[in-house]
């Protein structure tokens, strides 16, 4: 049986993050750190790929940058029911496919000492004595911390730290990918994303999107929707076929996966950190790659804390995170969710398409751009004030 000083179990963003993180501030721990991934990088994963400008941030501080293709996107623009709000900015978003993302990031991780083992599944895990048992089916590897790094249906989280079933925090998101000369949409052209909120009212909790993305060189659509959390009567999957269909594209085959929401659930317990989607992403937009990243520098301080101390409880680890700026941005991003997708959706949507203010900094806040992140929402609410609310155009007959 193999001992480690860490146990990282998902090879994602997450797991990267952390393992990138304790080899910045220790690279003597990051040779006795081992990754366990289920899969083989490059491996496919549900998601549209967009990195805001923080993620692209700390892609820099840890120095491995954004060296796999993808498309700048310098506008966006948002349909709410009968409105259209149009936005320009330089830095947006980076568009990236998943599978070459995460494989760099493994990379990266690699090249830094890390121990990474691809097509390895773990089994089970067993508190045995001050130590867990990690089972595979390659074998047993005994460590006293643990990262669960291992997505929304955690493992990790189901063997070791509980929380109950959780139902209410799993939302779903559902896509297809559509080469763009197959669709009538100028997105490419435009170098823009496009979120659509119009079914919120009756009843979908999130939205439909498109982002542009290129796959193999040619350039591609990835259409999606996110589901916060199921509704009877409303399909994801039925939503998507008509957005397809909208764009003139013929049938094709989509991807689902499960998307774990930040809520009051634990994501600690003694000798284990559960971090990126096993731990819950933004409730809002299901976006999780630049909380993974956050994430990552959690878990590899608090790593580092447990080791020096030679208290494997990690004790206030939980409570640290919920404290920072971070863990407060995932909080407001559940609050806002809460407004945006209940009863009064209608009501929030309109005031969200009119004030350009909020539009502006709301933008630079979830983007992280300037720091507005770590600003208390009293700050943002005060400079948004500032801007005098402007009716957006009507949503255009199609």
């Amino acid at each position: 049986m193999e001992r480690w000083d860490v146990v990282i179990v998902g090879g994602g963003p997450a797991g990267a993050a952390t393992a990138l993180h304790l080899a910045r501030h220790s690279p003597h721990l990051a040779r006795r750190t081992l990754i366990l991934e289920k899969a083989a990088h490059p491996r496919p994963k549900v998601c549209a790929g967009g990195l805001i400008p923080h993620t692209l941030d700390c892609l820099d501080e840890l120095g491995i940058g954004l060296t796999v293709p993808h498309v700048t996107v310098e506008r966006g623009r948002a349909d709410v029911p009968a409105r259209r709000v149009e936005i320009e900015d330089r830095r947006l978003c980076a568009v990236v496919r998943r599978a070459e993302f995460d494989a760099a990031l493994i990379a990266a991780a690699r090249a830094r000492g890390v121990e990474v083992r691809e097509r390895e599944k773990v089994r089970d895990l067993v508190r045995a004595a001050d130590v867990i048992r990690v089972e595979t089916e390659r074998g047993t590897y005994a460590t006293p911390l643990v990262v669960g790094a291992d997505g929304a249906g955690s493992l990790v989280r189901r063997r070791l730290v509980g929380g109950g079933r959780d139902l209410g925090a799993i939302g779903r998101g559902v896509m297809t990918d559509i080469p763009a000369d197959q669709v009538r949409w100028d997105g490419h052209a435009r170098a823009r994303y496009d979120f659509d909120f119009r079914a919120v009212p009756a009843g979908l909790a999130g939205y439909a999107w498109l982002f542009p993305a290129v796959i193999g060189g040619r350039p591609h659509v990835n259409v999606g929707v996110y589901a916060r959390r199921p509704v009877p009567g409303v399909d994801p999957v039925a939503l998507l076929a008509a957005r397809r269909e909208q764009l003139g594209a013929a049938p094709v085959r989509h991807q689902a996966a499960p998307i774990r929401c930040y809520t009051r659930a634990p994501f600690t317990a003694a000798n284990v950190l559960l971090v990126g989607d096993a731990a819950g992403v933004d409730p809002l937009m299901g976006e999780g790659i630049s909380f993974a990243f956050e994430y990552g520098r959690w878990a590899a301080d608090e790593i580092g804390r447990a080791l020096a101390a030679r208290d494997r409880a990690l004790r206030g680890a939980e409570t640290r995170f919920r404290r920072s700026w971070a863990g407060r941005k995932l909080r407001r991003l559940d609050q806002a969710a809460t407004l945006l997708y209940g009863p009064g959706a209608r009501l929030w949507l309109a005031l969200a398409a009119r004030w350009t203010g909020a539009q502006e900094i709301g933008l630079r806040w979830y983007n992280g751009v300037d720091g507005w992140d770590r600003r208390s929402g009293w700050q943002a609410l005060r400079a948004a004030l500032r801007r005098r609310p402007v009716a957006s155009r009507p949503l255009p007959v199609h």
